[in-house]
């Protein structure tokens, strides 16, 4: 394992990298286990950081680490692994307490327990999985034809416009299948190009952006790709959405049922 640690992780220059994935799981599952703890209202545990009555949300610490970190390490501009390592490890310190709290930057509303909060651990598991996939040496379809063409021995020129046709195709079919509502097929797709290939081809999910435009047209064939979708949707998705939805709820908590959500008593942060 040390072998290998050094030679795909050190040797290939991804250890800032690591330090970022691992600081911020860490600092994921330590604030998960934190904001659980205070919703059952554990004793023992410190609970929210209110100064003066003030509750005070983790979101604001990570962007003060981010801050600090990519300043610092903009300003150092050094070219020291271990000194970059910290600043990465520091940076995922942070981007976890933000994203943890996504959902309220996304609605301006303390909806941490309730069911629009799930949206901020959609946004941790896809920063995870892009970062799992960078960290194993797997990149952006294009970048690679750069770097190849460029070892290859042929002109910047040609290995840029080769670079850039292959990027321009794979975020245009990447917004596609964003466009259909199939969030995680689109961007783990920029890696897997079969993946956003297939999410582009295929039926829209029937409360998508592209099926309101396409699918809800006064013409039959819209109907039928409607009627399609919905089939698809309830036969397929809505399995794997319970699916996932349990997951979710393992790691990070149920939400709090709507008769409940107005209770003063639940700990937000």
């Amino acid at each position: 394992m040390g072998n290998w640690f050094a030679q795909r992780i050190v040797e290939s220059g991804r250890l800032p990298l690591f330090c970022f994935f691992a600081g911020f799981i860490v600092t994921f599952a330590f604030i998960r286990f934190s904001v659980r703890m205070i919703r059952a209202n554990v004793k023992w545990w410190p609970g929210n950081v209110t100064p003066g009555g003030q509750h005070i949300h983790h979101v604001v610490f990570g962007v003060i680490f981010m801050i600090v970190a990519g300043v610092t390490g903009f300003a150092l501009n050094t070219d020291n692994t271990a000194a970059n390592a910290v600043f990465a490890g520091l940076f995922g310190l942070g981007a976890a307490l933000v994203l943890d709290e996504f959902s309220l930057i996304l609605h301006l509303d303390d909806v941490y327990w309730s069911e629009k909060g799930r949206t901020s651990i959609d946004a941790v598991f896809i920063a995870i999985a892009f970062t799992g996939l960078l960290l194993l040496g797997v990149r952006p379809i294009g970048v690679d034809n750069i770097t190849e063409a460029r070892t290859a021995g042929e002109s910047t020129v040609t290995a840029w416009l080769v670079g850039t046709v292959a990027l321009v195709l794979n975020f245009l079919l990447a917004g596609i299948t964003l466009i259909k509502g199939k969030i995680w097929t689109g961007l783990i797709g920029l890696f897997i190009p079969i993946l956003i290939l297939v999410g582009a081809i295929r039926l829209a999910r029937p409360h998508s952006p592209w099926a309101r435009w396409r699918y809800q047209r006064d013409k039959p064939r819209a109907r039928r790709k409607m009627a399609r979708a919905i089939v698809r949707e309830r036969r397929i998705r809505t399995p794997m959405i319970a699916g996932k939805d349990w997951v979710q709820n393992m790691i990070a908590g149920r939400p709090d049922t709507p008769a409940s959500e107005d209770r003063s008593d639940v700990a937000s942060s």
